[in-house]
């Protein structure tokens, strides 16, 4: 568990089907996700999704991907990711979903910020995120991480997104010549159980 001045990032646990259904149901969250976005359908999908968080957890805790609950009011906001992205090269991603109803809050930066921070204490020397294009408040906060921009990629899930970069000395890699970076990240596979 990690806490902020606001927030509480901890696992998702299978109480948290509701409001996991209701953050991946809705379209505004959800065409920015995958290959092929697809909003939730059934509650049930809900319990899929919160079994696949737990599944890229690390036993060290290093890894995962979080709820982010609101310390005030005990509401789930989103979701904060810190995992090796999956076909990659050991690049580590830092990436958000947030609900609709926390949007606009600062919550989506206040948690990457933590999680970021705290990757970069543990040793971790470089962390990317991919967004969808077009995804504005997503670009942002990437912005506000202070990542920097490397353009566009198809290298990762299968599907174009922008790619951003930022080094623990705080300095984004450039990109050269159209080609993507590679990564120098520490990869663990260790998983939760």
């Amino acid at each position: 568990m990690l806490t902020t001045e606001r927030l509480v990032l901890r696992p998702w646990e299978p109480a948290d089907r509701d409001r996991a259904f209701d953050l991946y149901s809705q379209w505004e969250v959800a065409r920015w996700l995958g290959r092929e976005p697809r909003a939730l359908a059934e509650p049930a999908e809900a319990d899929e999704i919160i079994a696949r968080f737990h599944s890229r957890c690390t036993a060290d805790g290093r890894y995962g991907v979080w709820a982010v609950e609101v310390r005030e009011t005990g509401v789930i906001a989103g979701t904060l990711l810190l995992i090796p992205i999956p076909d990659g090269n050991g690049e580590i991603e830092i990436g958000w979903h947030f609900h609709p109803d926390s949007w606009g809050h600062g919550y989506a930066t206040e948690a990457a910020a933590a999680i970021r921070d705290r990757a970069f204490a543990d040793g971790l020397t470089e962390l990317y995120a991919v967004v969808r294009p077009d995804n504005t408040r997503s670009t942002a906060v990437c912005h506000r991480l202070g990542m920097t921009p490397l353009g566009r990629t198809d290298r990762w899930y299968g599907t174009e997104l922008e790619a951003f970069h930022l080094t623990r000395q705080g300095r984004g890699r450039t990109a050269r010549s159209g080609r993507h970076p590679t990564a120098r990240s520490r990869r663990r596979t260790t998983t939760c159980t």
